[in-house]
C-alpha cells in the first residue's frame, strides 16, 4: 500500500525562521510606512485622488517620529476629555457672567416698579 504524498511544511518548526511575534515586535520596535496614490483618469482628465499613508509603530516609536494625536482626543484619553470638559466649563461660566452684566440695575428697578399681576388660584 502506496502512503499519498504530502505537501512541504509550509512553516518549518526547525526554528530557523522568524515567528509573526518576532516579526511583529521588529514591526512595532522600527515602525513601518506604507504609501500609495490611487488616480482615475478618463481621457487624461483627472477625476479622482486618493492618498494613502499607514504607518504602523508603537506608542513610543510613533512620540519619537512626532505622532501624539491620540493624547488630543477625547474619545481616546480621558485627560483630553477631562481638559475639553474644563474648558467648556469656562465657556459657559463666560457667557453667564456677560448675560450678568448685560442686566443692567437699571432694568432690574424697572421690574421692580412694575405691577405684577397676581392671580388667586
Amino acid at each position: 500500500m502506496a502512503t499519498p504524498a504530502r505537501f512541504p511544511d509550509a512553516y518549518p518548526s526547525d526554528g530557523g525562521g522568524a515567528n509573526l511575534a518576532d516579526i511583529l515586535e521588529r514591526v512595532l520596535d522600527k515602525g513601518i510606512v506604507i504609501a500609495g496614490d490611487i488616480r482615475i483618469n478618463l481621457l487624461d482628465i483627472e477625476l479622482l485622488t486618493i492618498k494613502l499613508r499607514l504607518v504602523v509603530a508603537s506608542v513610543d516609536k510613533a512620540k519619537e517620529m512626532g505622532i501624539d494625536w491620540w493624547e488630543d482626543d477625547p474619545s481616546l484619553s480621558t485627560g483630553a476629555r477631562r481638559r475639553e470638559l474644563a474648558r467648556e466649563n469656562e465657556e459657559l461660566k463666560a457667557r453667564l457672567a456677560a448675560l450678568e452684566a448685560a442686566r443692567s440695575p437699571q432694568s432690574e428697578a424697572a421690574e421692580e416698579k412694575e405691577p405684577r399681576a397676581v392671580t388667586d388660584e
